[in-house]
């Protein structure tokens, strides 16, 4: 593809540059929705599958019980401690009533109160039996609960046991399937780069380079970035040695396309002045010229000295004398002062 000065070729080539990054991007939406959907070709695989069976489902089953348990004994437990701490209150309020009432019985000494000291008394030891009684309720509760604390405990141990033996496996399994999604994916995105690099080399410069170029940035970003939330332990290796071909053949490319872009222009510059004018684009000679370079070697020219009218470092004609006497680009193909048509500009039918 071929550079030009003319406006509207410049704003269509941009507007083609949305297009290939519009439709890099839709396709970019559509390979990272079948991505996402990779692991679904697999059936997750979890822990359980490798512990042994039944036992594993009846020690979790127990292990619920036993939790359930725990907090009803808990609950017990609290309503316990509640009803001691009611009964002990009660038993002091008895014992600072005798306190009292004995206090008055000696000071007055009257023997008609003995009636009142034993009834007294006897409140006390009842208000002693029924915190005792409460107090036996509260141990009986904790002696459940630290039963149970402990049976929990040895359910657990036995189902971590049982856990870590069945780790192995399961890990095993679970990267086995990581890598079979891995290469689900690489086999979906790896042809795609494959394609891409085609692209580049045959068709990058062909009527519809838009398209081309947008399948071959959607190839990247499938490859090098789709692909990195998905690479296994070792996965990324596959990624970098990827990268680093790619770099070293785009690179090979580079270099040998430099060298025979080289050996043009030596030979280009060999050829008789004339000859070269009407081999190169006029669109080309524009562009050149613009960026005040000899169209010819593309080496800097000071076009605004009007003493050169050849380029100093290959000899190509860069300015001539039209029949009305003006100076002009050796490249227009009509003079600026009369209008007339140049036989000698590139690409003019003489």
């Amino acid at each position: 593809m071929s550079k030009s000065l003319r406006l509207s070729e410049k704003w269509f080539r941009r507007g083609l540059w949305i297009v290939a990054i519009v439709f890099a991007a839709f396709l970019t939406g559509l390979g990272n929705t079948v991505v996402r959907q990779m692991p679904r070709v697999e059936t997750a695989v979890s822990l359980d599958q490798f512990m042994p069976q039944p036992e594993t489902p009846r020690l979790r089953e127990r292990l619920r019980d036993a939790g359930k348990a725990e907090a009803e004994v808990n609950r017990l437990l609290e309503q316990a401690r509640q009803q001691h701490a009611v009964t002990v209150a009660d038993s002091r309020t008895a014992g600072d009533s005798l306190a009292a009432f004995l206090a008055t019985r000696q000071v007055t000494a009257r023997p008609d109160q003995d009636p009142e000291v034993i009834a007294r008394r006897e409140a006390v030891e009842a208000a002693k039996k029924t915190e005792r009684q409460a107090l036996a309720i509260v141990e009986v509760r904790q002696k459940e609960l630290l039963d149970l604390r402990q049976e929990h405990e040895r359910l657990r141990v036995r189902l971590r046991d049982l856990e870590e033996g069945a780790r192995g496996a399961f890990d095993s399994a679970r990267h086995a399937q990581e890598m079979r999604v891995f290469l689900y994916r690489l086999a979906l995105t790896l042809p795609l780069l494959l394609v891409a690099g085609w692209l580049f080399a045959r068709k990058r410069q062909s009527t519809y380079w838009p398209f081309v170029w947008g399948f071959i940035l959607f190839a990247l970003v499938a490859f090098f970035v789709e692909l990195v939330p998905y690479l296994p332990d070792w996965g990324g290796y596959v990624r970098y040695v990827v990268g680093i071909v790619i770099t070293v053949l785009v690179g090979r490319w580079a270099i040998q396309a430099l060298n025979r872009y080289l050996e043009r222009q030596r030979a280009a510059e060999a050829m008789p002045d004339a000859q070269r004018r009407d081999e190169l684009s006029y669109d080309v000679a524009l562009a050149r010229l613009a960026k005040k370079v000899c169209p010819g070697c593309e080496r800097p020219v000071d076009l605004a000295n009007h003493e050169i009218d050849f380029c100093p470092h290959c000899g190509i004609g860069l300015f001539n004398k039209c029949g009305c006497g003006a100076r002009k680009s050796a490249f227009a193909r009509f003079c600026h002062v009369c209008g007339k048509a140049a036989a000698d500009a590139p690409g003019s039918v003489a």
